[in-house]
């Protein structure tokens, strides 16, 4: 049986989302931050210590990688709060979001050994 109630039903009650949003909005900020520190200690381990190619070519592409994620979770913060129900996140960004996390470790790696 179908009622007002029912979370099922297509017309069910208005959802109050409640401080959800926020505390997605929040996580996604400090992840960013996360990634942040993670490229400005890439470049400064690159500028102070004498590295070769290789620890520059990995500082350049933990940028780029930092800012593709920046891209993302930009767009991800935006969509939670743009509406009381928000779409799922796309499987590309959530793939993104992977991609970069694992690049950003593999290039710390890089920079420090």
């Amino acid at each position: 049986m179908t009622g007002p109630t029912d979370p099922d039903s297509a017309a069910g009650p208005a959802r109050d989302p409640g401080l959800q949003p926020e505390r997605t909005r929040l996580a996604w900020r400090r992840t960013t931050l996360a990634c942040t520190v993670v490229a400005v200690l890439a470049a400064k381990q690159a500028v102070h210590d004498e590295i070769g190619a290789a620890g520059v070519i990995a500082t350049a592409l933990c940028a780029l990688v930092w800012l593709g994620f920046l891209r993302v979770a930009h767009h991800r913060i935006q969509a939670v709060g743009s509406t009381a129900r928000p779409a799922p996140m796309s499987v590309r960004a959530a793939m993104t979001v992977t991609a970069c996390t694992i690049a950003l470790a593999g290039f710390a790696v890089a920079i420090v050994v």
